[in-house]
């Protein structure tokens, strides 16, 4: 059979106050393309689907678009993982019904393997666990888990008493495997917060499709991080090709396939003249940019002028007062802010075209000012 591994959808996800929903509806649409030309047999989700574990009604319609076109339109079985953004109790509601459907949903670590039988293979399901899950769920072994590390090989043992024979064994899991790549968005993973485990306790299994970081890469022959299917950060994200990843379970072969994007990540930098006059192609112009001003302070003005040429301008970068190698960066989010307020734009202003706090009294001159000129307009 042939299955599609991939992982990391965030839905609900958002760049400060811009929803990332039209991009994430571009995603699953092609990863239903690819499911429908390929003839995936089954579409394995392994950990954050969600963005927050309370999502939005945006993000939920979005999850049953892609669960109804890929279970009831395509006829294609999907088996989903919670992962350490996800709510495992919201993800797994009404599991049981929703199984008969052809969607096998794992919330929560149980203490019988949540396994989905095909014809020459089976999928566990291991959602995303803690040292405390692992503990609660087999009692006997709790002088065992004494890391995070104990906490996989206990759950992983069990699985692999529960193989049956003459059959493909993949597990999905949603895990941080000590020496691997992190990128921007893989937020506590980044910044060095996260538990790492090796990738030995998954050893026995055919394949391992893991989730939670979010570069597309090997582990080892066996198991692959998928990545996200778009990104979702600035910086190592921009170069990577983000794809979904199929495998033959007859041969075990994998084949990385990859994914289009609606916007482009790219980092434009250089003076303010040059980012204005960048020559680029139209999908890095029109996808989304951080653009890192070396000359100039950032002020209204100059966004304003960098948001005509790049539409979908996110983030800013450029010269502070501090000194001459200090940078300030101003997010389109916090530009919408200073537009909607004229008090923090005479702020703003102050402190960064005249390096001063305005007081109570420039305040109240300024508020009267645009009182006034609001009557006159009516």
């Amino acid at each position: 059979m042939k299955l599609l591994h991939t992982s990391d959808w965030h839905l609900g996800a958002a760049d400060g106050v811009r929803p990332l929903l039209d991009d994430q509806k571009f995603f699953i649409d092609e990863i239903c393309r690819i499911v429908q030309r390929e003839q995936v047999d089954a579409v394995l989700i392994a950990g954050d689907v969600y963005d927050r574990s309370v999502s939005s009604a945006e993000a939920i319609r979005l999850y049953d678009y892609a669960m109804t076109r890929l279970c009831m339109e395509l006829h294609t079985p999907v088996c989903a993982i919670a992962g350490n953004h996800d709510s495992a109790e919201r993800l797994a509601s009404c599991s049981e019904l929703l199984s008969q459907v052809g969607l096998h949903i794992a919330g929560a670590l149980t203490r019988e393997p949540q396994i989905v039988a095909f014809d020459d293979a089976e999928i566990f399901l291991l959602p995303w666990i803690t040292e405390a899950r692992v503990k609660s769920a087999f009692p006997e072994e709790k002088d065992a888990v004494r890391s995070l590390e104990d906490a996989f090989r206990v759950v992983a043992d069990r699985y692999r008493a529960a193989f049956a024979p003459n059959k493909k064994h993949v597990l999905m899991a949603h895990a941080y495997i000590a020496d691997t790549e992190t990128s921007t968005s893989d937020r506590s993973a980044e910044i060095g917060f996260a538990p790492q485990v090796s990738a030995d306790v998954f050893h026995g299994f055919d394949y391992v499709a893991l989730g939670h970081l979010h570069k597309p890469q090997d582990v080892s022959a066996s198991i692959r991080y998928s990545g996200t299917p778009m990104p979702y950060s600035f910086g190592k994200e921009e170069k990577q090709e983000k794809s979904v990843t199929l495998i033959d379970t007859a041969s075990m072969e994998k084949t990385v396939v990859p994914l289009p994007l609606l916007h482009r990540r790219t980092t434009i930098s250089g003076t303010m003249e040059e980012v204005l006059h960048f020559a680029c192609a139209d999908d890095v112009k029109n996808g989304y940019v951080r653009a890192v001003v070396t000359d100039s302070y950032l002020g209204l003005e100059a966004l304003t002028e960098l948001r005509q040429v790049y539409p979908n301008l996110l983030d800013c970068v450029g010269k502070s007062f501090e000194g001459a190698d200090s940078s300030v960066t101003l997010t389109v989010q916090e530009l919408e802010e200073l537009e909607r307020d004229p008090v923090e734009v005479l702020c703003y202003f102050c402190r960064e075209e005249l390096d001063l706090q305005p007081d109570e009294r420039l305040i109240a001159m300024f508020t009267e000012a645009v009182r006034a000129v609001e009557e006159v307009r009516k």
